[in-house]
């Protein structure tokens, strides 16, 4: 070829790549027009394929016996005939799916035949082939018989023996499907249980295939007929056959005639062919899919793999949605955001409350199945789960705020239940939130050092903050929630599920710290081992009587008291063990790892291979109920004194001196009710941010919710909660993220069922109303439940709280990410964004993350925690700000797209395509021009910092100022490609040596 001229050369490429193109492009065309056919039916139903081979089973006469089966993967019928073997991977012999093409071009091809029963299809066949010229007609008796002798399938009892008589003195094709028929009970009744696995409304797909004496040519042919019916016993549970696949053939080739049959099963399990059988309109269109299956499948060297080892079936199986791409007009989504879709919830309506009344018309058609999709087993799971989760977050929150609002049950259940009965989305769990504790510790102890009122400066801080809220519901402000991107909401969401692990191991310390472990124990000195109650000095037991009014203890002596006699009397109490409590500490925390390690294994326990589906997932679905009843047993077991869970006994107002309601008047000055607008602009701040974004998780299109969202509607509630909870100084109520995750993980829907080897898919939430209202009410009813509530030891309780702490972070991707900066390059997943973005990019995008967070706990944990809501507001404007730091194809993949960006998408790529000649120029230029002023603005900042280092005398804010605005215009100027992380890195060494010699010179001025 190298020796002909040039031109001659290009002329038999253009030839050979034309050619290629019009044997490929018809069948590509073909498969393009087929599925992309605008059927506004439903889909077609899923397919169960049996392989039956005609064999003679123990020396007896020839029969049809069933070999394989398949719904996604296959299954074989072991060697020693008894056993079914585990479900794995179809591998197939590339020689057999091109003999099956040969079979389909040259055999009979019947679609949509009408018939009712097995006879007819065989006679309709033979018919047409021997119309055809493809069979003689003194066979057709022959081919008959043969096609309708009896079925035997492979079910669990072998004791089908007696089956095998029946019409063996049948000498009639017809009488031999009359037998059949009859034993089609018998069949079923012992494939109930595989029954379940098969899909609901599925159709079945018969392959015959076998080696007879009487023929010379193979006798194949395929029909799909024009209604799905049920054949008898020819297939092995009561599914109505649509497809039927006969391959008869000589003898002597028995293996390529089962790998023939093997073939075309595996071929009706694919998803694609799937559909191109059910759509095809002729001969062509079966090549077609054949075809587009060959162009996919993967060919293993025969001396690098054993085609008899089976693959096991993949934990996540592929989509095919990139096949259908390929041949449907469909534009790829792009990106890897993923998130909240901008619907009709987040647009802004522009009229007064038009946003709230698109929520009520929205949900109100929904609210009468609110209740009765709750009627699952799964949901009183749910309900213990999410009640105990509630009473542990009440009980640690309510200690930590103190006497200031000490009736945090009643609160609780309050505000829980008017919002699960009336709120937009009620699988989100209203409580007192860590932020919110925060600044009420901050508030409190700034009323007690001014000396004000507490409850009346609340309540007016709570007015202001309700009536700020229900502006921002008037004026559809819930709009803004668009531009809460994955960075945003995992940002917060991790926030929040590490305080919820940092206050459970917070809690076991400080349990440690009451009951201390004796460290200098010597065994030795175990005589000197005690303690005793030693009367307080210059006072005698008579005086002590006196004051009291007791009579028990009049005979009494200091050594022969308690220790809580001992120290209610004034006692003291003396020797090396009065401090330690032995084996206190040492069994709370093993309650306490003991419950959570128990929780994380039984919640996976659906997926293990003990016990049937049934048992697996009731056990999941209650794992944290029986972690918790588990290790409340071991504690009564045990019988250590361990700290138990104590509940009000009665309900009464915070403190006695007044009743339910807070006067709003007398006790702060006037001047007071218009100052409490300042904290209270915080406060909306705060709790807009902490509601809709843990609206935004909730409502995430992970989670397949699908009767909307209402975030206009929750905050009107939560507006209104607050005005009643001011009033009666209660504690202010929020959406709580990850006890909300908890409850959208409680109600989770699989599949009932899903084929063998097939992991069960995701359907939704079990979106109600009920089981965040029964949780409330529990809650409030909890005063009543004292006597029983009393034996859960608070160890366990916070072995709850660590695991929702954890469980929330899980699907995460910043963790995720973390873990990538611990792994070599060549065990890290095949995560989607690896793919397309660089890995210091990653990286960069982490280490900014991660910078967010500490900020946040370091806000969160000093005296400047007072603006820790407008920090959580500037995550969004930090997301914005990324926008030049990161280009919008990396961002596409690391988190959401900004919602502008969306809108320019479209119009972006219409300009792509019209200047893509003039851009690549153009780009170089620009790109050379920009690296220059980037370079000039950066020598800059680097001069302007130079100078203010070695004069003194000039100001602090003057240099910064104009370091600041030099890199402005840097970034400005060079907004096309540019190494922004290097560049953000110098500013920020800039503008941190700044602050440094900010303070070494104020340190020099005051000395």
């Amino acid at each position: 070829f190298e020796n002909f001229p040039v031109k001659f050369r290009c002329r038999s490429v253009l030839a050979f790549t034309t050619l290629s193109i019009s044997v490929f492009t018809p069948a590509a065309e073909r498969i393009r027009f087929i599925l992309g056919e605008d059927d506004s039916g439903p889909p077609p139903p899923q397919l169960f394929t049996e392989l039956d081979e005609l064999l003679s089973v123990d020396g007896h006469e020839m029969e049809w016996k069933e070999t394989a089966r398949w719904i996604k993967f296959e299954e074989k019928v072991e060697k020693g005939g008894e056993r079914w073997s585990k479900p794995h991977v179809a591998t197939l012999s590339l020689h057999s799916l091109f003999q099956l093409k040969n079979c389909i071009e040259k055999g009979t091809i019947k679609l949509d035949m009408e018939a009712n029963s097995l006879q007819q299809i065989v006679e309709i066949i033979t018919d047409s082939q021997i119309e055809s010229g493809q069979l003689k007609a003194d066979l057709k008796e022959m081919v008959m018989y043969t096609l309708l002798r009896k079925h035997r399938h492979q079910t669990k009892k072998s004791n089908l023996r007696s089956l095998a008589d029946i019409g063996k003195s049948v000498s009639s094709a017809s009488r031999l499907f009359s037998s059949q028929e009859n034993a089609t009970a018998w069949d079923f009744s012992l494939n109930n249980k595989f029954m379940k696995k098969v899909p609901r409304d599925a159709e079945a797909s018969n392959v015959l295939v076998g080696e007879v004496d009487f023929l010379d040519s193979p006798f194949v042919a395929f029909v799909r007929l024009q209604q799905s019916v049920m054949l008898g016993g020819l297939t092995e549970v009561p599914v109505p056959t649509r497809f039927l696949f006969i391959l008869l053939g000589p003898k002597g080739k028995a293996k390529s005639y089962h790998e023939i049959g093997r073939a075309i099963a595996t071929l009706m399990s694919d998803e694609v062919f799937h559909d191109i059988a059910y759509k095809a309109k002729g001969r062509g269109d079966l090549l077609a899919g054949i075809d587009e299956f060959l162009d996919e499948v993967i060919v293993l060297p025969p001396g690098e793999w054993d085609p008899d080892i089976r693959i096991e079936p993949p934990k996540s199986i592929p989509s095919a949605d990139k096949r259908y791409l390929q041949y449907t007009t469909a534009l790829h989504p792009g990106g890897g955001g993923g998130g909240h879709a901008v619907g009709d919830e987040l647009k802004f309506t522009g009229r007064f409350c038009g946003g709230l009344v698109l929520d009520v018309k929205r949900k109100l058609p929904f609210y009468a199945s609110d209740f009765y999709d709750a009627l699952n087993i799964q949901s009183l799971s749910a309900i213990l789960f999410i009640y105990l989760g509630t009473v542990t977050n009440a009980i640690t929150f309510g200690g930590l705020l103190g006497d200031a609002t000490d009736n945090i049950f009643v609160g609780t259940a309050l505000a829980g239940a008017v919002f699960c009965l009336f709120a937009g989305q009620p699988l989100t769990i209203l409580s007192s939130t860590g932020p919110v504790l925060v600044f009420e510790r901050l508030l409190f102890n700034f009323s007690k050092d001014n000396q004000f009122d507490y409850l009346e400066f609340r309540l007016w801080i709570g007015l202001w903050s309700a009536f700020l809220c229900l502006v921002l519901v008037a004026t559809d402000a819930s709009f803004l929630v668009q531009y809460f991107t994955r960075f945003t909401e995992e940002g917060f969401s991790a926030l929040i599920s590490f305080i919820f692990i940092y206050d459970a191991f917070k809690k076991m310390l400080k349990l440690a710290h009451y009951h201390p472990i004796n460290t200098d124990f010597n065994m030795d000195l175990v005589t000197q081992y005690g303690c005793h109650c030693s009367p307080p000095d210059g006072e005698t037991m008579t005086e002590r009587r006196r004051q009291s009014d007791r009579k028990q203890h009049l005979n009494a002596t200091w050594a022969s008291l308690t220790r809580s006699e001992c120290l209610e009397w004034g006692g003291q109490l003396v020797g090396s063990a009065c401090e330690y409590v032995p084996d206190i500490t040492l069994m709370s925390f093993i309650l306490f790892f003991g419950t959570y390690t128990c929780s994380m294994g039984l919640k996976k326990f659906k997926t293990s291979r003990f016990f049937p589906t049934t048992v697996r997932k009731l056990i999941s679905d209650f794992a944290i109920i029986l972690a918790i009843l588990i290790f409340c047993g071991v504690d009564a077991l045990v019988g250590v004194d361990t700290p138990k869970l104590i509940v009000p006994s009665e309900f009464k107002p915070t403190s006695p001196n007044r009743g339910w309601f807070v006067p709003p008047f007398g006790g702060n000055p006037w001047w007071v009710y218009l100052a409490s607008l300042l904290p209270a602009l915080l406060v909306t701040i705060l709790l807009f941010m902490d509601q809709q974004i843990t609206a935004v998780i909730v409502n995430r299109k992970e989670h397949k919710l699908k009767k909307g969202a209402g975030y206009h509607l929750d905050l009107f509630w939560v507006s209104v909660l607050m005005i009643v909870c001011s009033f009666m100084g209660l504690p202010w109520y929020v959406a709580a993220t990850v006890i909300s995750i908890a409850h959208i993980d409680s109600l989770k829907m699989e599949t009932e069922t899903s084929a063998p080897g097939e992991q069960p898919k995701f359907l939704g939430v079990r979106e109600q109303r009920v089981t965040g209202t029964m949780v409330f009410i529990l809650t409030g009813l909890s005063v009543f439940m004292a006597p029983i509530l009393k034996f859960i030891p608070m160890p366990v309780l916070y072995g709850v709280f660590l695991y929702m702490g954890v469980a929330s972070l899980n699907g995460v991707q910043f963790m995720d990410r973390l873990q990538l900066l611990l792994m070599p390059a060549k065990h890290q997943p095949d995560l989607i964004y690896l793919r397309h973005v660089p890995l210091r990019r990653v990286h960069f995008f982490t280490f900014i993350r991660v910078l967010c967070l500490a900020l946040l706990w370091v806000l969160k944990s000093t005296v400047a925690a007072i603006i820790f809501p407008v920090m959580i507001l500037a995550l969004v404007a930090v997301r914005k700000a990324m926008d030049y730091v990161f280009s919008q194809h990396d961002l596409s993949y690391l988190d959401d797209v900004m919602p502008e960006k969306d809108k320019k998408k479209k119009e972006d790529e219409k300009k792509k395509k019209k200047k893509k000649g003039s851009i690549d120029s153009d780009m170089n230029d620009v790109k050379n021009i920009s690296e220059s002023r980037l370079s000039l603005c950066l020598w800059c900042c680097l001069v302007s910092w130079s100078v203010w280092i070695n004069n003194p005398l000039l100001t602090d804010n003057t240099s910064l100022i104009t370091i600041c605005c030099n890199f402005v215009c840097a970034v400005c100027i060079n907004k096309v490609n540019m190494q922004s992380e290097w560049t953000l890195f110098t500013f920020l060494v800039l503008v941190f040596s700044c602050m440094i010699h900010s303070k070494c010179l104020s340190f020099i001025k005051i000395t």
